[in-house]
């Protein structure tokens, strides 16, 4: 158990550094898209749609990164209001039906992938990039999502985490 949780934690942050450099990718084709339009006065004819793919890229393949450090948005004011045992069942129910949930997105999301592989899809611009490379960071994103959610159901089982990471306020004062 504690390799799977550490090798879906590693996962998770290679991943996360994809996300990071694929947005660095992106914001450095806006600049070059911008000095080309604007500095020499030419066309573009791949950069909006580039980035637009990228973007979706990373947002997937960065998914997993943002639940192993909790940056997403949490609201907590349900969990705060319940008692331990409830906040316990809470976070057993939302990790699960998350995990469940992004399994299922897997699987349809691999389908879809499949299809535009097997089809050889390619975009309706000029550029016309193959779209099964581009379609690939979704189910790769929701399947390490749904490990990243099964971890975190494992350490929340084993009492390796609170639920929300929110401690009672009676094992605060001890």
């Amino acid at each position: 158990m504690n390799t799977f949780i550490r090798l879906t934690s590693g996962l998770s942050r290679i991943l996360g550094v994809i996300a990071a450099l694929l947005l660095i990718i992106g914001v450095l084709v806006v600049c070059q898209m911008v000095f080309l339009r604007y500095g020499l006065n030419k066309s573009t004819s791949w950069q909006t749609e580039f980035v637009t793919y990228v973007l979706i890229a990373s947002t997937f393949l960065g998914a997993p990164y943002v639940l192993l450090t909790r940056g997403h948005v949490n609201v907590e004011l349900v969990p705060l209001m319940l008692g331990p045992k409830s906040r316990f069942i809470l976070a057993l129910f939302a990790y699960s039906t998350s995990a469940l949930l992004c399994f299922i997105l897997t699987y349809y999301s691999f389908l879809f992938w499949h299809e535009a592989w097997v089809e050889g899809w390619t975009s309706d611009t000029v550029w016309g990039p193959k779209l099964w490379m581009i379609y690939l960071s979704m189910p790769v994103g929701f399947f390490v999502i749904s490990l990243q959610y099964f971890a975190d159901l494992l350490c929340l089982i084993t009492g390796r985490e609170l639920p929300f990471h929110i401690a009672d306020v009676n094992e605060e004062a001890a």
